[in-house]
């Protein structure tokens, strides 16, 4: 006898959902604007920030930093708990018939140099170069740029030029935070985020690197390469997602009801989404088959009600894990990642 389970995954959500109504499981088979001119830019009580285009030159030893694997749920864990639950999504990016995701996500890495001049009460950041960066795409490639800001205050950024069809960019521009006594310099974090620039639709982020200010030594200028991590883009809500899950031992099955989704966030210029949803079935953390629903055009609330059936022997579902994945559509770029379990 199979058993559901109904879940509302989380993509910044709020606690309540309509659960009534949830049809029964049938298994079925404004253009951005281009970032950074050259010259002086102010920032409001923080001092004037200059942008100045430095002599390239050294290159640093490497500092390699861990990165993060993708969180799953296990598909056993689902199936043996018959309460309702709220499971927190990630944004991150998907690869669409990418790498496994036993491998850990090579976002690329940034070279980038921090320091402050204490008769001057200037910090300076001079971002150098990154290399290995992600094809965000279709040709294969990416047109990134960088955003420097100094947390806690995001109203305020300043940003590097676009290299265009550039997967190992070189910038070497510099950036002065003039007038920063040094007692509020070591109380903000530098948080560098590297996006890929559109035209047609909003920047795609590629990954970030945040350093606490105060963990530094700023008399000198120090130079880091530093792995680039995924965005944790603390925007808000990314909407919900409404889904059940029915595991039939007999059968060695399971199918997975993808039923609706609501407030999800808005992805392109217009200020909508057109959203599907992906699911993929993984054994011992290898991909071993996707499903899809149709793409919902222009809508933040969409309504699948599609199901998808697997074939999952027994022995085999504790080392089964479902990712599920909230695209948004793109005709012209990759597809945008809403949110993932």
């Amino acid at each position: 006898e199979g058993r559901m389970v109904v879940l509302s995954l989380v993509l910044g959500l709020s606690e309540q959902d309509d659960f009534a109504n949830i049809p029964d499981l049938q298994p079925t088979g404004t253009e951005p604007n281009q970032p950074n001119a050259q010259g002086d830019k102010r920032l409001p009580a923080s001092g004037k920030a200059v942008n100045t285009a430095p002599v390239p030159g050294q290159t640093p030893q490497h500092d390699e930093s861990d990165r993060k694997t993708e969180p799953r749920s296990s598909v056993s864990d689902l199936v043996n708990s018959l309460t309702s639950e709220m499971l927190m999504l990630s944004p991150g990016s998907e690869d669409d018939e990418g790498h496994d995701s036993s491998s850990r996500e090579n976002l690329g890495r940034i070279q980038f140099s921090v320091g402050y001049n204490f008769q001057e009460s200037t910090l300076t950041v001079k971002i150098m170069k990154a290399q290995e960066l992600p094809a965000k795409d279709f040709s294969g490639t990416s047109d990134p740029f960088v955003k420097i800001y100094l947390l806690p205050d995001k109203k305020h950024k300043l940003e590097t030029k676009v290299k265009r069809k550039n997967l190992n960019p070189h910038w070497n521009e510099t950036f002065l935070f003039e007038g920063f006594p040094y007692e509020k310099v070591v109380q903000r974090v530098l948080y560098l985020q590297v996006l890929d620039y559109d035209r047609f639709s909003r920047n795609d982020p590629i990954g970030e690197v945040s350093i606490p200010l105060n963990k530094i030594d700023l008399t000198q200028m120090q130079t880091f390469w530093k792995d680039l991590k995924p965005c944790s883009d603390g925007s808000g809500s990314r909407g919900e997602l409404l889904l059940s899950l029915c595991y039939n031992p007999s059968a060695n099955s399971i199918v997975v009801n993808i039923i609706k989704a609501r407030n999800l966030k808005a992805m392109d210029i217009g200020g909508t989404s057109d959203p599907y949803v992906k699911v993929w079935l993984m054994y011992k953390d290898k991909r071993v088959e996707k499903k899809k629903t149709v793409v919902m055009k222009r809508c933040l609330n969409p309504v699948f009600n599609e199901s998808f059936a697997f074939d999952i022997p027994t022995e085999r579902l504790r080392e089964t894990t479902i990712v599920i994945t909230v695209m948004d559509k793109d005709r012209l770029s990759r597809n945008d990642v809403i949110g993932k379990v």
